[in-house]
């Protein structure tokens, strides 16, 4: 049976205007929003208040968890009118790619930031220690060995340094599950398996808990039992700044996973339409990343 010459014209005319029309759709520009001026006003405030604190003022704590309160509702209204806005159809695949750009350059700047931790670690392992205990430098602080890890010259105190068996390595082992457990999840998002979504999601929440969880008994340890602090020295300060900030990171990824875990139980996310999924298992990943490299060099090496 024939198609009438009439029907393939209108047929074609239809894709053509969809097609027109899809090209001409604008870049989608938010309205004026006031969350960005009142995050700034929680940030000043949380910093004001650790500041205090710092200083040993009482008001210190209060000031700080009222910025950090303000922040939290600061992140959940604004991420709340960005995934409404998505779920509303008003975004088109330019601002897909502008939120990719956007987050590929928050995890460059988060790169520069452990590096700036690891340089500091390697030169003060390879190039002051070494420096302090030979030539004329020697003369500064005599009877000084080096060697790592080391508390530094001109702090007393006996070093008891974390190894890299027990607790780090079982948390090396939970990060390396939690990955394969957050691709697992992204697999079934692609083919439309739900279940396997939400199970994958929630498997990898649960294995990032239990990192924290040991992390934190492991550095209560250390503080309690070890006499490893900020202030023993080169070796603890560095230790607590990597491994510190790195749990932090962790504990930030977790919540973010905890939103994307939410958010499927509602029904978000298509094969097609992903990318706040996507940049949660960019981040989760990085951390990975950074984690096996600090095992490496904080606990090993």
């Amino acid at each position: 049976m024939s198609v009438p010459s009439q029907a393939i014209t209108s047929q074609t005319s239809e894709q053509t205007m969809t097609a027109g029309q899809a090209a001409d759709r604008p870049y989608y520009v938010p309205k004026p929003s006031h969350w960005p001026i009142i995050g700034a006003c929680a940030l000043l405030l949380a910093a004001a208040g650790a500041a205090t604190w710092l200083n040993r003022g009482a008001a210190g704590p209060y000031i700080l968890a009222a910025g950090a309160a303000l922040l939290a509702v600061t992140l959940f209204g604004w991420f709340g009118t960005v995934i409404r806005e998505s779920e509303g159809g008003l975004y088109d695949k330019q601002v897909d790619r502008s939120y990719r750009w956007a987050f590929a350059w928050f995890i460059f700047s988060e790169t520069c930031f452990f590096a700036a931790f690891f340089g500091a670690l390697f030169y003060m392992r390879w190039h002051i220690m070494p420096d302090l205990t030979s030539g004329e430098t020697a003369e500064l602080w005599p009877g000084f060995k080096g060697g790592w890890p080391a508390t530094g010259p001109g702090i007393e105190g006996t070093l008891h340094p974390e190894h890299g068996t027990g607790i780090p390595l079982i948390n090396t082992v939970l990060l390396l599950l939690s990955a394969a457990t957050l691709l697992w999840a992204h697999r079934g998002l692609q083919k439309g398996a739900r279940g396997q979504l939400k199970l994958g999601l929630f498997l990898t929440i649960v294995l990032g808990l239990a990192f924290l969880g040991l992390q934190f008994s492991e550095h209560y340890r250390a503080y309690t039992e070890l006499g490893l602090t900020l202030g023993s020295g080169a070796y603890g300060a560095t230790f607590f700044m990597l491994t510190g900030f790195h749990g932090l990171h962790v504990a930030i990824g977790a919540t973010i996973l905890c939103v994307m875990f939410v958010r499927s139980l509602r029904g978000d996310f298509t094969p097609n339409d992903q990318f706040a999924f996507e940049a949660a298992q960019w981040y989760w990943q990085f951390v990975d990343v950074i984690w096996l490299l600090m095992y490496l060099l904080v606990y090993w090496l």
